[in-house]
């Protein structure tokens, strides 16, 4: 969810200044890399409607972007440092980068790095000689190219939604731009894309945060304008305390990826908000306000909306907190928005898949009577009843003990009467059926909540669910009358 909501806030920016939205593939570092991941990415934006702009950066339509595609373009920029004197080769064994944090632990250093000072003391090409280091090259050993961060300096920038931002450059270790096995980090390449891609804001979550002085750092070693940044919020747990994580909605029972995931790994399947029946126009909806607002009370937008709306600079400082059934909410009131006409093709399709065979303009004047009270279509299968014939209580179901509490033997002759009622009703109409129950009650001196619940019950058989009046004009005369009687003969034994 944080990285759809990054890669939202991205879309919304640059849609809105005239921009591109392209799709980039970091994928530098491959001991982290995920088969199927690019797949994935690809899949979930598409459904969030977050498509991407095919340009010549990401290769035209089959694209998109990826860096490790380009190793060989990183490689000339590292050399370019070096001989600008603002990075240098670094021959260390790994042994020898264990015996430094070692000495530094035990002359009481909380946070051993290879920075300014220790460098003095390592093997690189700022302690080695030329003629050394250029036989080392020559021969094959293994190096790695770092940034030679400044010792006495301060790095500072505005952060769009931060503010200054000013960081001393001794809490800097001089990081690793270009490893030993010939790829570049996330550092060299992010800054190095972004520069040929022309970025203007690099909008991304607050984790990143602290790499950002780095990042300064080396656009001013290449001498170009760094872009503006944008640091998002977090996105928090549902009771505020941390960040929230893929454990959190295994615990908590609600999907933190967008589509189904399964780890290649391990096979673990993580559910998405696409498989739950969310609709994506729901789920982007309640990404936007996680972390932003418009400045109103206004919550349902679409994303063109969204896109007109947006601001950075009513993007929070603090982090949000997720709330499960505030997302609910916001697929519920998509789905009221839907076409009577799809909720009925999808009710009816789901129907189908449970053996009950109804035709689709049945189930779309169900589906209006169910969808106000569903928030997934898959909610409105509650509604069976209204497919079926007979008397909808079982013996020992939960809505036969709830008649049992409700019924007394007195409120039969009513119910006889609204029966013979129903009999001569013309048209079967909610409004007509409204008035002959209404006359049944004045006749027999009773009360809406007295005869209702039975009535809900014999027909519907459960307490809960569409006004009475239209479902059974929906049901029509013969079956409503036959499951009248039918509830009668039920309670006919009964005291």
């Amino acid at each position: 969810m944080g990285g759809v909501r990054t890669a939202l806030y991205n879309y919304l920016f640059a849609r809105k200044h005239g921009g591109q939205f392209l799709l980039r593939i970091e994928d530098t570092d491959q001991t982290r890399y995920v088969p199927g991941a690019e797949a994935y990415i690809k899949e979930s934006l598409e459904w969030c409607g977050l498509v991407p702009d095919e340009s010549p950066w990401v290769g035209g339509p089959d694209g998109p972007y990826r860096q490790s595609d380009r190793k060989h373009l990183y490689k000339d920029y590292a050399e370019e440092l070096i001989a600008k004197d603002k990075a240098y080769y670094a021959f260390d064994t790994p042994e020898e980068l264990d015996a430094m944090r070692a000495r530094l632990q035990a002359a009481g250093v909380a946070a051993p790095a290879y920075n300014a000072v220790t460098r003095e003391h390592m093997k690189n090409s700022l302690t080695l000689s030329a003629d050394e280091v250029k036989e080392r090259l020559a021969r094959g050993d293994q190096y790695v190219v770092r940034l030679k961060v400044p010792r006495h300096a301060e790095v500072r920038f505005e952060d769009i939604i931060r503010g200054w931002v000013v960081v001393h450059s001794a809490n800097i270790d001089d990081k690793v731009l270009f490893k030993s096995d010939g790829m570049p980090t996330y550092h060299l390449a992010n800054i190095v894309d972004d520069h040929l891609m022309r970025i203007t804001h690099v909008i991304r979550g607050e984790e990143w945060l602290p790499s950002a002085p780095l990042h300064v750092l080396i656009y001013e070693a290449f001498g170009w304008e760094r872009p503006e940044f944008a640091h998002l919020p977090l996105i928090l747990k549902p009771d505020g305390n941390g960040k929230l994580s893929k454990r959190d909605g295994d615990r908590l029972g609600f999907p933190v990826f967008s589509l189904d995931w399964v780890d290649p790994t391990s096979g673990e399947k993580s559910s998405g908000y696409r498989e739950k029946g969310y609709y994506p126009e729901a789920f982007i909806n309640m990404l936007a306000l996680l972390g932003w607002n418009p400045g109103t009370d206004q919550e349902i937008m679409s994303l063109e909306e969204l896109t007109r709306l947006f601001d950075l600079s009513r993007v929070h400082k603090g982090g949000a907190k997720f709330d499960p059934e505030k997302t609910k909410w916001f697929n519920q009131q998509y789905l009221r928005q839907r076409p009577d006409a799809e909720l009925g093709a999808r009710l009816q399709a789901r129907l189908g898949a449970k053996g009950i065979d109804t035709t689709v303009e049945r189930a779309t004047r169900a589906a209006q009577l169910l969808k106000e009270r569903a928030t997934f279509v898959d909610d409105m299968l509650e509604g069976t009843y209204l497919f079926t014939s007979g008397f909808p209580l079982e013996a020992g179901s939960a809505g036969e003990e709830e008649l049992k509490k409700r019924w007394k033997p007195e409120l039969a002759p009513a119910l006889q009467a609204y029966i013979v009622a129903l009999e001569t009703v013309d048209p079967f109409g909610p409004k007509e059926l409204e008035s002959a129950f209404n006359t049944v009650l004045a006749g027999n001196g009773l009360k809406v909540g007295q005869l209702m619940p039975i009535y809900r019950l014999f027909v519907a058989g459960r307490m809960q669910g569409p006004g009475m009046f239209d479902v059974s004009a929906l049901l029509g005369r013969e079956e409503v009358i036959g499951r009248l009687r039918a509830g009668l003969q039920h309670c006919s034994g009964w005291v």
